[in-house]
């Protein structure tokens, strides 16, 4: 065997490497939601949106909730009988409205109870569908977010009151059509909100807390708490299952040059090493 030889068995050996090691990856994946759903006799879904590295040029892509995303959902709903529970992890900075709607109006549409885990964060149209379920599970330091709609890159009611405060002749036409368009989407989202936490707390706290997660109360990205999630009516709990927790870490963040995180992946205990020294899954 020559030296050529060795090297095109090692380039082989090193471009087959990520494929082999995302199929494990993937079959571990599948384990642990046949595992749960046996453990929870439930359907399992997770909508799971990493920071992706394109491969060649090494740009940040974000994901969000799209309208592919509504479509998986649904048909894993339409699958599911109407006596099967529902089990959702939502990990997302957010998406499209139209997409977040479909999926949190099917979550209220099923007839079996449907929880929403949120181990880390779901913002925005992640939040939308979190209001739909029956229970929101979520870490200590989870966080959900306001549903207000975006324009762009601006906040709608943000667009309102700039209107709002300044005389008529004062704002340029491109502008009166954006807060018409926005005027429009905050009506749309609350009505939506509305529609979604109906028949989870009397009539008049519904139209408060639409209000609240839809009319720029707060900025965007806001982080909304268990506790103050609790205290707007929703219905939290914080005890989360360590098997989910198991299973995001099965969705790794997109390996970089030098990670920003580092840590030893093992337990520990006040008086000594914890663990038995090994990784855990």
């Amino acid at each position: 065997m020559t030296i050529m030889d060795l090297f095109w068995i090692f380039f082989i050996i090193s471009a087959l490497q990520p494929v082999i090691q995302q199929r494990m990856l993937e079959a571990m994946r599948t384990r642990k939601i046949a595992q749960i759903e046996k453990e929870r006799n439930s359907r399992v879904i997770l909508l799971v949106h990493r920071q992706e590295t394109m491969r060649l040029l090494g740009f940040p892509v974000m994901r969000y909730i799209d309208v592919n995303d509504s479509e998986a959902v649904l048909r894993a709903i339409q699958m599911t009988d109407r006596d099967v529970p529902l089990d959702i992890v939502l990990h997302t900075p957010g998406g499209l409205v139209l997409a977040a709607l479909q999926i949190a109006r099917a979550v209220k549409q099923h007839p079996a109870k449907c929880t929403v885990y949120v181990p880390h964060y779901a913002m925005s149209g992640g939040t939308l569908i979190s209001l739909a379920a029956d229970e929101i599970v979520m870490c200590e330091h989870s966080v959900l977010g306001p549903v207000d709609p975006q324009l762009g890159q601006m906040p709608a009611a943000s667009i309102i009151r700039a209107v709002e405060q300044k005389p008529i002749d004062k704002v340029d036409d491109q502008t009166l059509i954006m807060a018409d368009v926005g005027r429009k989407a905050v009506n749309q989202v609350r009505e939506a909100v509305e529609e979604l936490l109906e028949g989870r707390m009397p009539p008049e706290r519904v139209k408060e807390v639409a209000a609240l997660m839809s009319e720029g109360t707060w900025t965007h990205d806001y982080p909304i708490t268990a506790r103050h999630a609790r205290e707007l009516g929703l219905n939290v709990s914080t005890e989360m299952p360590e098997a989910v927790l198991e299973l995001m870490n099965l969705y790794p963040q997109p390996v970089r040059a030098q990670p920003s995180v580092e840590y030893l992946p093992v337990p520990r205990h006040q008086g000594g090493q914890g663990g038995s020294g090994k990784a855990v899954a």
